[in-house]
């Protein structure tokens, strides 16, 4: 069993499409999927149920909403349930997000495409390195063109930061699906944003090996 931790203290970074890109993807390739939701926002429990009420031939994936104090104990529960565990932190909330990278195999941290995004990642990252955890940056909500993408890899490499190559663009495709409770690798397969879930999620498997 694999647990992918989402954590990024800065909010409004994409952790939950991240977490939802990363699951779906999974589920798509015949692994056991759960997803934890302790952000007491709860947008992925309300995409789940979106998922479970009206996204016909979805792949299954279970749901868990606990309380970050909850989290060891849920992950323990669901350890002969699933091959992967997805969990989806809430920002600003220190001691929740610490117990989420605390239970965590690897750490991903959404960051957008700038310098001031780079920057604010360093309290994620120092704290999974604390806790022994393996974190990687994966740049979000990339533009097609523009100079900030090349910026933030050259903040990304001077602060030192592991990060994957892959990165997910901004896309109309991640919204459509996420509003029909799917993920782009089902809603839209064949389209450029799926390529991209498939090539990060093909880079996180090598991390991991």
């Amino acid at each position: 069993m694999t647990v992918i931790t989402v954590a990024q203290q800065k909010g409004g970074a994409g952790k939950t499409t991240l977490a939802i890109q990363i699951a779906t993807a999974l589920a798509a390739r015949g692994k056991g999927v759960a997803v934890v939701d302790i952000d007491p926002q709860a947008s992925l429990t309300g995409w789940m149920r979106l998922r479970e009420h009206g996204a016909r031939d979805a792949t299954p994936i279970r749901l868990s909403m606990v309380g970050g104090w909850r989290l060891g104990a849920e992950i323990e529960r669901l350890r002969r349930e699933a091959e992967f565990i997805v969990v989806d932190s809430p920002p600003h909330a220190a001691a929740e997000a610490k117990e989420a990278i605390r239970a965590a195999d690897v750490v991903l941290v959404p960051c957008q495409p700038s310098v001031l995004d780079v920057w604010a990642s360093k309290a994620t990252v120092e704290a999974a390195v604390k806790e022994g955890r393996r974190p990687f940056l994966v740049l979000n909500r990339v533009p097609p063109r523009g100079k900030s993408l090349d910026e933030a890899r050259d903040a990304i490499e001077k602060a030192g930061y592991p990060a994957l190559s892959a990165r997910l663009g901004n896309r109309q495709a991640f919204v459509n699906g996420i509003a029909r409770g799917l993920g782009v690798v089902e809603s839209e397969p064949k389209s450029a944003a799926a390529d991209e879930v498939r090539a990060l999620v093909d880079e996180l498997g090598a991390a991991l090996a």
